[in-house]
């Protein structure tokens, strides 16, 4: 029923599109009934001895959450408990810092001295460095209008988990690449839970240097807000972990602090951060709560709010382990999708590159870059998790029927029973995908040279967030979950065909006609995507 409630305000031929729910809607649509929360509530404290004022109905109303002992939950679910350890990752601290490294943007070269003025063309070395002149160039984005007015409901979120911006290091990108910002210019802050910025720029985050740089200028004058998550802490062990967004999410409506199992809705001591946190330097304020992962991202589309996610930059694998050379499953060679990168209620996106020798005129090809310290390509494949979606189902088919990579696969996700590297019946990924590749950015006082999916990510929503500006200026919504659209109209994309996402010991899969699981259905052409979007209710 969710996925049709949604699909009726985002599919383009629906006569309710555009139409997005309010909060209280989403909460009463979800909720459950009085008799079921009386049926529950009584069986906890007739079977489980849980006294009644222990247990809270979530804001949301979806849950009722209590805290209970290990011998209570043992009584409560017939169950036991036992505690298991990995001989090969005892240290989790170790892990968790070594994986923080990786996180971080993907190269690292030494400093260009090209200055960026000093071409009598911006766009003869986008095949070295990436500029907001090549970024324009390659997907038709209009200058920017630094006199425009702007709306105070269009506003462009990123997330900032164990990487904080340098003021200094915008402003001196700002001053070289984009003279038309004036120094200062910095984003809302939106602090959860003890997240610090800016910060000098020794301590700056590569990460969120390069994703702020990216979208600032793209979507000038409009505003930025940056979520800046968790203390030092909590957000150094919480990067690339099972539960690195949770804290967000916790913070969006008080409903997601009910933890459940896997990690996968709600606070898991293992995983989240416990506030207030009594460590040196640690946020000593409480906790801000709120809703759980994939379903809530699917509600925040039914009221309208587009949520992106960067592939990954391992190909068909995902981020490399500590104990062994990349992130694929039995070893080694089982293609491994990353979370929550598959849920289907999010926009994937992956990327491309301006390949040497090649102009912002030439099609781009899908990013492979073996010089990384680890190889970075785009990240894609199919979900071991969710099956695929209606609004995908025959661009899967007709890559698998035309583009078959010839390799084993299984289906449902059940890889640990079968000789198959891939899952052939689940939900497909990257969804569209933006150059990721030789991205100048400003970390540390320094020009550099860097990239990743998540270079491509900010790119993409920049994109999505000038023709929401568009549409309310129009007196329309905003475009919400746009899936849907672009699957129904792939037409407004470039279509990219050259290039594959090496991993887990071969060529991953080819970029191909229509969508493929290396580059999506394209990258944005943003006049095309404009005049659809604005042809829409």
């Amino acid at each position: 029923m969710a996925e049709k409630w949604l699909m009726d305000v985002s599919h383009p031929e629906s006569i309710h599109y555009g139409k997005h729910w309010s909060q209280e809607q989403v909460i009463s649509a979800f909720a459950p009934t009085e008799d079921t929360l009386s049926a529950v509530s009584e069986w906890l404290v007739e079977s489980g001895g849980i006294a009644k004022e222990r247990i809270t109905h979530t804001d949301n109303k979806a849950w009722l959450a209590f805290d209970a002992t290990i011998e209570e939950a043992e009584i409560l679910l017939m169950t036991e408990y036992h505690e298991t350890h990995d001989k090969e990752r005892t240290n989790n601290d170790k892990r968790a810092s070594k994986k923080s490294a990786l996180s971080e943007l993907s190269r690292q070269t030494s400093e260009p001295t090209l200055d960026p003025r000093a071409n009598t063309d911006p766009l003869d070395t986008c095949d070295q460095m990436i500029t907001h002149d090549c970024i324009r160039a390659l997907y038709n984005i209009p200058s920017p209008d630094p006199e425009a007015g702007v709306s105070p409901n269009n506003t462009m979120g990123i997330f900032l988990l164990s990487s904080a911006y340098a003021q200094g290091d915008l402003d001196l990108f700002f001053s070289n690449f984009t003279p038309y910002i004036a120094n200062g210019t910095a984003p809302i802050l939106k602090s959860i839970n003890g997240g610090v910025a800016p910060v000098d720029i020794l301590h700056a985050g590569s990460e969120a240097d390069m994703d702020l740089e990216l979208a600032i200028p793209l979507v000038y004058p409009q505003e930025v807000v940056a979520y800046q998550i968790d203390d030092d802490y909590w957000a150094a062990k919480q990067v690339n972990e099972g539960g690195m967004f949770n804290t967000f999410l916790d913070a969006i409506d008080g409903s997601y602090c009910t933890y459940e199992a896997y990690g996968e809705t709600g606070d898991n001591p293992d995983f989240d951060p416990v506030y207030p946190n009594s460590n040196e330097g640690g946020y000593k304020g409480e906790r801000m709560c709120g809703i759980y992962k994939c379903d809530e991202w699917l509600k925040l589309g039914l009221q309208g709010v587009s949520v992106f996610i960067a592939s990954g930059d391992n190909g068909v694998g995902d981020l490399p382990k500590p104990d062994a050379p990349n992130g694929c499953l039995r070893n080694d060679t089982v293609f491994s999708p990353g979370h929550p990168n598959t849920c289907p209620w999010l926009t994937s996106v992956g990327a491309t590159k301006v390949y040497p020798g090649k102009t912002v005129y030439d099609p781009e090809s899908a990013a492979y870059n073996p010089e990384y310290y680890y190889p970075y390509s785009s990240g894609g494949g199919f979900s071991n998790v969710f099956g695929i979606p209606d609004y995908q189902s025959k661009d899967v088919a007709n890559y698998l029927k035309n583009n078959d990579p010839g390799y084993d696969y299984y289906f449902d996700g059940n890889w640990q029973n079968s000789t198959g590297v891939y899952n052939r019946n689940g939900r497909g990924f990257p969804d569209v995908s933006a150059n990721g590749d030789n991205t100048a950015a400003v970390y540390n006082g320094a020009l550099r040279l860097t990239g990743g999916t998540s270079a491509a990510t900010p790119i993409f929503a920049s994109v999505i967030n000038l023709i929401n500006e568009e549409r309310i200026k129009a007196g329309k919504g905003p475009v919400g979950f746009i899936n849907p659209v672009l699957y129904a109209h792939p037409e407004v994309l470039n279509d990219i065909t050259n290039g594959t996402n090496p991993g887990c010991g071969t060529d991953g899969f080819a970029a191909s006609k229509g969508w493929d699981p290396a580059t999506g259905l394209g990258t944005p052409n943003y006049p095309k995507m404009l005049e659809l979007f604005m042809s829409l209710p």
